[in-house]
């Protein structure tokens, strides 16, 4: 029975059986069949606390037996037995006291290693326990390894996860269990990770959780580890002077990815570093400063520092040259070239400038004569990332105007290799647009031994190209050019054209400094550079190389090509009886003469003409005239016949044809020249006349002036226009 009630027979029965009795009718007594008063139903209290005295006892029994089948059971058992205890637990609140003074919970913390059905269930039980119930927290609390298991469980299955985590958050409102929380590792990074979990009260929970462990700075320092900022920004912004030193401290060391870095910037972390940069106390200052250091690094932080003016007290931080706070020159120095390094890609609406003036400039480069050479490093590292930026054309200007070549050519020799690297590269930067007068001035013999000596020995690849870079852009004066080759720049450039592959930026800037030995004004700078045997080397680069290498390629050949018929040697006169002498030598199509690659560059003998007629298809329009540049060579003067025909082989004629339709005015014009040469042979007028007639005439009726006189003047070779024409 559960509610024994009295009947007027004196008999008591269970109140729902009995009242079902009377509800079908019936008005006897079930035992003495004696009519009854339906109404009368006297709770039988002496019974009832009698059935619940029997009851409890038997619960209590039995909460006290299944503890040791708990222990000892397999799955299956425990599982069932577990389930029964809790649906005790559930029941009432004193089955709960119950099952804590048995000691259930050592048993229950001890199954947690157990299969996970059963360590669900243990977490259930343990949670109801520690529910308001602060002897239950602190018997947990002091389980040994109690925490440590429960904490494993916020990384296993997500019910489980949940569980665990509502359990410990019940558990962190006991001081003594919300310490050990914090100190198992791993756990605030599992909380972290289950604040943006798709389960939305674990996710609470663990929020939660994580406000209750903020008492810590340690808890909270770990909380930033895991990439969760709140409450480290809580206390940049709101704590005490000692526990800002220590967030500060902590964003300096720590490792961070740019989202991150991004995040603390969105979340405010700039102001309150800024107001410790700002303070007199040089321990404060120098630990902002680190931290800024951490966090500039990040391209879109670097550009909201300069937005909100935190470059200014940098720089005049380094302008000052305080004696007392020379050690954070580095770290600011670093600074600065992170943010100058962020405004290298950038909007071009809302562009930002980290050097505001001249005067910046000026002081900025000049700091490179007496600082140390890490922060000379950074400041010419610097002047490099700005001179990839919208603004480069001033900053180069500025630097020529603070007289930078020198300085630079001085580092170039410094025995620190990453300081001269640095160097390297803003001088490649710089020498493009510099004066004759500046480079002849400060490029002497060392300085080019110098930069091969680099070429030679770097493994630094950025140096190497850019010290490649700095000879492809010396201005094409006589000294330099012959300065290099005197210091044996030759073979060096030849063995980068040669074996640059897999790093085109190099072999493009090694074919341009190439360049200068194939001008056609000086005969013993192009042997020097043909004897090597590079113009073999150009032609195979026709094939494979970037669009600038074929550029660079097709500009050399041509100057190469133009001193080719005054180096093709005569055919010597055949001596005594013919027909006993040895066969006469064949001469060269073009040339007439004995031609070779590298005697006479010639382009024939280079078989150099395919590729070029080739790379006429190419995209790009300076590929294209640079290569139909030195194709023309070969019909220059009274080559035109010969070199027409070769040009016809190589079926170039139609693509120079094509190009009167070109959008490029360079090659339409040099079409038109071309063009007004082949056609004065019948030959070709016949063969190709028709394909070039309409091209042209569309070209009298929209071309400029010379234009349309050029094209008239070949309608003209053609019999279309009549040599009186009014378009001449």
């Amino acid at each position: 029975m559960v509610d024994p009630v009295e009947i007027s027979s004196g008999q008591t029965f269970e109140r729902s059986a009995i009242e079902k009795w009377f509800a079908e009718g019936n008005n006897l007594c079930p035992m003495t069949l004696i009519p009854l008063d339906t109404s009368i139903l006297r709770p039988n209290k002496k019974l009832k606390q009698s059935i619940h005295e029997w009851k409890d006892r038997n619960i209590m029994i039995t909460i006290a037996t299944l503890k040791e089948k708990i222990q000892s059971g397999s799955d299956e058992e425990v599982l069932h037995d577990l389930q029964t205890i809790q649906k005790l637990c559930e029941e009432k609140e004193q089955y709960r006291e119950w099952v804590i003074l048995e000691n259930y919970i050592i048993t229950l913390i001890q199954i947690l290693s157990r299969h996970r059905d059963i360590r669900k269930h243990s977490l259930v039980i343990l949670g109801m326990l520690a529910k308001d119930n602060e002897e239950a927290k602190e018997r947990i609390s002091t389980v040994d390894h109690a925490i440590e298991l429960i904490v494993r469980s916020l990384g296993r299955r997500p019910e489980e996860r949940k569980l665990a985590v509502a359990l410990l958050l019940e558990l962190s409102k006991y001081d003594l269990a919300r310490e050990q929380i914090g100190k198992v590792q791993g756990c605030i990074l599992l909380l972290v990770t289950m604040t943006s979990g798709d389960d939305n009260q674990a996710a609470r929970d663990a929020t939660e959780l994580l406000e209750n462990l903020s008492y810590s700075d340690q808890n909270v320092i770990q909380m930033a580890k895991a990439n969760y900022f709140k409450h480290l920004l809580q206390r940049l912004f709101t704590g005490p002077d000692d526990v800002k030193m220590i967030m500060a401290t902590s964003l300096a060391e720590m490792e961070l990815a740019d989202h991150n870095r991004e995040s603390l910037f969105d979340g405010g972390v700039l102001v309150p570093l800024l107001h410790m940069f700002s303070e007199n106390d040089l321990q404060v200052k120098t630990v902002a400063i680190k931290a800024l250091r951490n966090l500039s690094s990040s391209k879109r932080n670097g550009q909201d520092m300069i937005r909100q003016g935190a470059a200014r007290p940098l720089l005049q931080l380094l302008f000052n040259q305080n004696v007392q706070t020379a050690s954070l020159w580095e770290d600011v120095a670093a600074i600065i070239m992170q943010l100058a390094a962020s405004t290298i890609s950038q909007d071009a609406q809302t562009p930002v400038l980290l050097l505001e003036s001249d005067d910046d400039v000026f002081h900025l480069f000049n700091l490179v004569s007496f600082m140390k050479p890490v922060v000379q490093q950074n400041i010419i590292q610097t002047f490099y990332a700005l001179c990839q930026t919208p603004s480069a054309s001033y900053i180069r200007t500025k630097l020529k105007e603070c007289s930078a070549v020198p300085k630079l050519v001085q580092l170039c020799e410094n025995e620190n290799l990453n300081l001269r690297a640095s160097a390297v590269k803003l001088f490649s930067c710089v020498v493009e647009s510099c004066d004759e007068a500046i480079v002849l001035e400060n490029v002497d013999q060392k300085c080019i031994s110098t930069l091969l000596r680099i070429l030679k020995s770097s493994s630094d690849e950025e140096e190497t190209l850019s010290a490649m870079g700095i000879i492809c852009y010396l201005p094409e004066i006589d000294q330099i050019t012959q300065r290099l080759l005197d210091a044996g720049a030759l073979p060096i450039i030849k063995s980068y054209v040669q074996d640059g592959k897999d790093r085109d930026h190099l072999v493009e800037n090694a074919i341009g400094a190439l360049c200068r030995f194939t001008v056609p004004t000086n005969v013993e700078w192009q042997k020097s550079a043909a004897e090597t045997g590079i113009i073999t080397v150009l032609v195979q680069l026709l094939e494979n190389g970037t669009t600038l290498t074929k550029q660079r390629v097709a500009q050399s050949l041509a100057q190469f090509s133009k001193s080719s018929i005054r180096l093709s040697r005569p055919i010597p006169k055949r001596k005594g009886l013919w027909c006993f002498s040895a066969p006469a030598d064949v001469g060269c199509m073009v040339h007439g003469g004995i031609c070779s690659v590298k005697s006479s560059f010639c382009l024939l003998e280079a078989n150099a003409v395919g590729p070029l007629t080739r790379t006429l298809e190419d995209s790009d329009p300076g590929v294209c005239e640079a290569s139909l540049d030195a194709l023309l060579t070969l019909i220059e003067g009274e080559r035109l016949q010969s070199g027409s025909k070769v040009l016809a082989d190589a079926n170039a004629i139609p693509l120079i044809i094509r190009y009167l339709g070109s959008p490029s005015p360079g090659l339409q014009e040099k079409s038109l020249h071309a063009l007004e040469r082949i056609f004065r042979l019948v030959e070709f007028k016949q063969t190709y006349g028709a394909s070039a007639q309409m091209p042209l005439v569309d070209l009298t009726q929209r071309g400029n002036g010379s234009i349309r006189s050029l094209s008239a003047r070949i309608l003209a070779h053609l019999n279309v226009l009549h040599d009186q024409s009014s378009y001449f």
